[in-house]
């Protein structure tokens, strides 16, 4: 578990009572203990209140209400406050001030506004970190340490600080310039470096531009990419200051800071290897899929090998910043909580505690709103979420969820698909991974979201969509897996590129070729108007004669692989849309284009049958989301329903009792209400 000092899931969320006088904080705290909250995260954007000068710390606040939490029962997330400098620290030290993509110098103001190379920025971050774990070493509260917030949030940094540091990382990255010259293929437009000194930063005053569609564009995909790979190094390199600041005095307290699902400028599973336990902020629109909430939490699971992660941050109703801001409907945010447990999480915790009174999160939601008493829809339904939590305990600490087949996820991969210099500009690395995960999703199929730095042996099934990059080494552990008997599933733009963005020679998929048995001679970029058809040859089990496809279309040849489908239309008629490859005593797949959903779905039906890849329950309707979390032997089926209308499922040879309302729940058809959930206990 997270910390024994609290053997329950965690209940609570970000409070800021150095933004209240204190007459309120014992209104709070009686708010708190209605509602069941036990843990409150302190102190994250509190810099300049507890540093007003260079030489001068004040935690005279902090230590009363670390000191009024703990008397209440109420446990401490601390965070260290470093997500915003001081005013002070931006008027004397401006090298702690970014440098925006156009070469513009900024001024004080925002959030996430320092400079992750400034020298200023890591001497007083660290020491703010250090004093905060010296001080608060030994008090009771201290659950958790909360390092910085959201890092990467605001713009990357283009000052000469960061020039400098990257001409360093790129040195030792490399060694020589003459290596460096040939992964960024520097012979293309007379780049050639001769000295360090010469590099630049790629920006908008150099290599890049803004592109359509919110992309950046870059006359050099290696030195771009390099420099996003740079970028989320220095700020973990800021965090791991930090980290080792507070665990020079605390050993034993776990450390996180709150990531943000698919956030492409950090490769969090770089980060997740430096950080205790995974947190994590989630944040879905009122028309999100359910299904791609899953698929982040899936993904927060998968950083560190399937242990559970932390809640960070939710909204209890409303959230501020998109472009409608939705209330969540009766019933959503305890149904969407439970998700998050369904899917690994051991905390529920909110943005935000109390409600704000001014600047731009004031109409953010919150357990206490302006109202400012317990008399409201959304204090109710937390208090009754609260009571649940409570009710169950430590039940379901550390579970695990069990799934066979995973989704190969890799952001230097989505970094290098996106910079690409085409074919088309409607792809989208999450968008592709998530269309595989949302079919999965409907079919009542588990999977994880893994790197492919990750153990594979467990996985009857690996899906790995659009792997434009091919890794060193990851084509052989992928032919290993395959000849072991496991089934590789990928798709149209995979095996271009190694790790620098140069094309591998001689004929795509490049390394993945001899795996998948093909050979792809061009790749057809399709407009949004266009649309190809995939031909199933009749007899194929549980699939239709035709469905559509777009966007790419691989014109690929076979070369041992058994063609399975092949295109209805255009010049390339009759050439292989889907093929697959015996290799050992697996199979491996290919994907030549994107198909409409239905097609997945279809498919992936079939082939998991094949494997003995089953769904949770027998009979569950559109809507209803399935998942099983594993402890001491022991399994529970969580079943919860999206709709607003109740549902008929048959759980099939399942059979338990529901831990939230003690009902048995047999293998038959029973109803579930709109927007509940089940948590059952199975029987053996």
């Amino acid at each position: 578990m997270i910390n024994p000092k609290k053997p329950k899931i965690w209940y609570g969320g970000d409070y800021n009572p150095d933004q209240w006088e204190k007459p309120i904080w014992d209104e709070d705290i009686r708010m708190f203990k209605l509602a069941g909250i036990d843990v409150a995260t302190l102190n994250v954007f509190a810099w300049a209140k507890n540093q007003p000068d260079e030489d001068t710390y004040d935690f005279g606040w902090l230590d009363e209400m670390m000191d009024k939490l703990h008397a209440n029962g109420i446990g401490v997330c601390l965070a260290t406050s470093t997500a915003a400098h001081p005013a002070w620290m931006a008027r004397k030290y401006p090298d702690v001030l970014q440098v925006d993509f156009h070469g513009r110098k900024r001024k004080f103001g925002g959030r996430h506004n320092s400079c992750p190379n400034s020298p200023t920025y890591r001497k007083y971050a660290s020491r703010m970190a250090e004093k905060l774990a010296e001080r608060y070493k030994d008090h009771p509260a201290l659950l958790i340490w909360h390092i910085n917030n959201e890092y990467g949030g605001a713009g990357n940094c283009y000052c000469d600080n960061c020039e400098a540091a990257f001409r360093e990382w790129a040195r030792a990255r490399y060694g020589t310039l003459d290596e460096l010259n040939r992964a960024w293929n520097t012979g293309f437009w007379g780049h050639t470096f001769h000295d360090w000194e010469d590099i630049v930063l790629p920006s908008g005053l150099s290599e890049e531009w803004a592109g359509a569609n919110g992309r950046t564009e870059t006359n050099f995909q290696g030195i771009s990419l390099d420099y996003i790979r740079f970028h989320s190094d220095s700020l973990l390199d800021c965090y791991k200051l930090e980290y080792e600041a507070v665990k020079k005095h605390t050993p034993d307290i776990p450390v996180t800071t709150n990531l943000m699902g698919a956030f492409k400028k950090l490769d969090y599973h770089k980060w997740a290897k430096h950080m205790d336990v995974v947190s994590w902020d989630n944040y879905p629109r009122f028309d999100t899929p359910h299904s791609y909430t899953g698929m982040m939490h899936d993904l927060m699971r998968g950083l560190k090998d399937g242990q559970p992660f932390m809640l960070m941050e939710q909204t209890p109703s409303q959230q501020n910043w998109q472009p409608y801001n939705s209330l969540k409907r009766p019933g959503v945010m305890r149904l969407w909580s439970y998700q998050a447990v369904a899917r690994g999480a051991d905390t529920i915790l909110f943005f935000q505690l109390r409600r704000s009174i001014g600047a731009c999160e004031k109409y953010h939601g919150a357990v206490i709103e302006h109202a400012g008493h317990e008399h409201t829809r959304v204090f109710r339904e937390c208090a009754r979420l609260g009571e649940e939590l409570g009710k169950l305990g430590d039940t379901l600490l550390d579970a695990r969820v069990r799934a066979k087949a995973a989704i190969l996820f890799d952001w230097e991969n989505w970094w290098a698909v996106e910079m690409s210099s085409g074919p088309t500009i409607a792809l989208r690395y999450v968008d592709e991974a998530h269309k595989f995960y949302d079919a999965l999703y409907r079919l009542g199929i588990a999977a994880d979201v893994v790197s492919v730095e990750a153990d594979l042996s467990g996985y009857d099934l690996v899906i790995a969509p659009v792997m434009y990059m091919v890794k060193q080494g990851v084509a052989d552990k992928l032919e290993k897996y395959v000849q072991a008997g496991g089934a590789l599933i990928t798709t149209f733009f995979s095996g271009i590129v190694g790790e620098s963005d140069l094309v591998q020679t001689g004929g795509y998929p490049g390394e993945l070729r001899k795996l998948l048995g093909i050979w792809a001679e061009e790749i057809d970029a399709l407009l949004p108007s266009q649309r190809n058809r995939i031909v199933v040859p009749d007899g194929a089990p549980g699939l239709r004669a035709e469905y559509e496809c777009g966007m790419l279309c691989d014109l690929i040849h076979s070369e041992g692989a058994e063609v399975k489908a092949v295109y209805g239309d255009d010049f390339y008629r009759g050439m292989p849309a889907l093929t697959v490859n015996k290799f050992g005593a697996g199979e491996a797949w290919y994907l030549a284009t994107s198909p409409e959903t239905s097609f997945l779905q279809d498919w992936l039906s079939q082939l998991c049958a094949s494997r003995g890849i089953r769904p949770l329950v027998r009979t569950a309707p559109e809507g209803v989301e399935t998942t099983l979390r594993s402890k001491d032997g022991q399994d529970y089926l969580f079943v919860l329903n999206h709709n607003e209308d109740a549902v008929s499922v048959e759980l099939g040879d399942r059979s338990g009792v529901d831990l939230l309302t003690g009902r048995p729940i047999d293998g038959g058809k029973a109803e579930l209400a709109g927007r509940d959930v089940w948590i059952v206990k199975l029987h053996s």
